[in-house]
This record gives structure tokens, C-alpha cells and sequence, in this order.
């Protein structure tokens, strides 16, 4: 059995800055700060680590109460903020889901730093989420590594066993993204929908290297002979 594991912004969709705006509107409502996002960060980092440097940088004490009411306040703002700003399922994903799908031999799961319900929210929007069966997120964890390795565990739960490293695949658009597939010790797929080019990603040395998957063929390929 293969498994994928995929990220979300930037590899299965754009969410036209969505995201980043519903934080910005949160810190808003919830504690009164404008352009509390700017200057920090969002590429390839969980929302934990996103929300401790937006806490720190806004004098904002890294409480339970407090944390717990700003991603309130981003989940509420996160669905209106898909609507207004021009996101998109990324090219080939559709086709490329559903030949895994059909593959017979591939679970799917996310490994991503959204929150569990900010994933939920984002691909839902998209009509994507249904595709993924389990996934590691960004809840708990400031590393993205750490969240490799929440995800691998529950690969090893859906399978009842160990999964086969080879056939462990990781896809991402960021250098982040390849290195947290080297810490379960899986492949890795990087892809160009991101704001990292295809040559800083391939300095990161991922197995394969996309610009896109408006031809899935080299990943699909990839696991018929792993």
C-alpha cells in the first residue's frame, strides 16, 4: 500500500491570501490590532508557530484564553475571507486525487500546518476534503517536523502497520515541506504552485521535482515502480 501525504496551500490550492486575511481580521476583532500580520512569515510554518510570532510581535500574551479566542475569531472570519478573496483548486490536483483514488493501492492523508478545522474549512471550500482519509495538522506543534511525525503515526494506525518507506510519499511546495518527509523517512514530491521556484526547491533535493501537476504522469509513475 502507498500513502500520500499533502500539504494544502500552495500545493492543492490557493487560497488567494485567505487565510493570512481571516488572521488578520481575528487579531482585529479579537484583541483590536490592525495589520497584525504583516512582517511575519506564513510559507511552509504551522499555525502555532504562525500564532506565537503574531502574539509576540503584537504584545499579545501566549495564553490558553488567549489563543483559544483568536482561533475562534480565525475560524469564524476564515470561511468569509475564502468567499472574497480569488482562490483556486491548484492545476491537475482534481485529476490527480481522483487517479489516486482509482489507483486501488494509495491512502491519502494531509500533513499540513493548518489547524484541524482551518483545513477542514479551506478544503471544503474547494470540495477536497473528502479525499483525505486522516491527516497531521498544526494544532499542536511549532515544528513542522513535529507534525511529520504526528502524521506518521496515524499512517501507521490506518495501515496496522509500519508503512513501507518507499512507498511514503510527502508532497509539498516548500523546502519545509521536504524537510519534515526526511524526518519519517519518506519521498518526497516538491512542487513550483508556491512562492518558492523550482530552484530553491531543488536545492532542497527533493525526489521529484514538479512545476505543476497539469501532468501527474511523473509522480503516478513514480509509484507504479517504487
Amino acid at each position: 500500500m502507498y500513502v500520500c501525504l499533502f500539504d494544502i496551500d500552495g500545493t492543492l490550492v490557493s487560497s488567494g491570501g485567505a487565510g493570512k486575511a481571516a488572521m488578520d481580521a481575528a487579531l482585529l476583532s479579537a484583541f483590536g490590532v490592525r495589520h497584525g500580520t504583516d512582517g511575519v512569515p506564513f510559507s511552509g510554518r504551522t499555525d502555532r508557530s504562525i500564532l506565537r510570532d503574531l502574539f509576540r510581535k503584537n504584545g499579545i500574551e501566549e495564553t490558553d484564553a488567549n489563543r483559544e479566542r483568536f482561533l475562534a475569531e480565525y475560524l469564524q472570519h476564515l470561511p468569509t475571507t475564502l468567499q472574497s478573496h480569488p482562490g483556486r483548486v491548484l492545476p491537475g490536483i482534481a485529476v490527480l486525487l481522483e487517479q489516486l483514488q482509482r489507483h486501488g493501492q494509495v491512502v491519502l492523508g494531509l500533513l499540513t500546518g493548518n489547524i484541524r478545522h482551518g483545513a477542514r474549512i479551506k478544503l471544503g471550500h474547494f470540495g477536497l476534503f473528502e479525499h483525505f482519509a486522516f491527516g497531521g495538522f498544526g494544532d499542536l506543534h511549532h515544528e513542522r517536523d513535529d507534525v511529520a511525525r504526528e502524521a506518521f503515526t496515524l499512517v501507521e494506525r490506518h495501515l496496522a502497520a509500519p508503512p513501507i518507506a518507499d512507498r511514503l510519499w510527502v508532497i509539498g511546495d516548500t523546502p519545509l515541506d521536504v524537510r519534515c518527509a526526511r524526518a519519517i523517512g519518506a519521498q518526497v514530491v516538491a512542487v513550483a504552485t508556491g512562492v518558492h521556484g523550482l530552484d530553491e526547491l531543488a536545492a532542497s533535493h527533493p525526489d521529484l521535482l514538479m512545476a505543476d501537476f497539469s501532468d501527474p504522469e511523473p509522480l503516478l509513475r513514480r509509484l507504479a515502480t517504487s
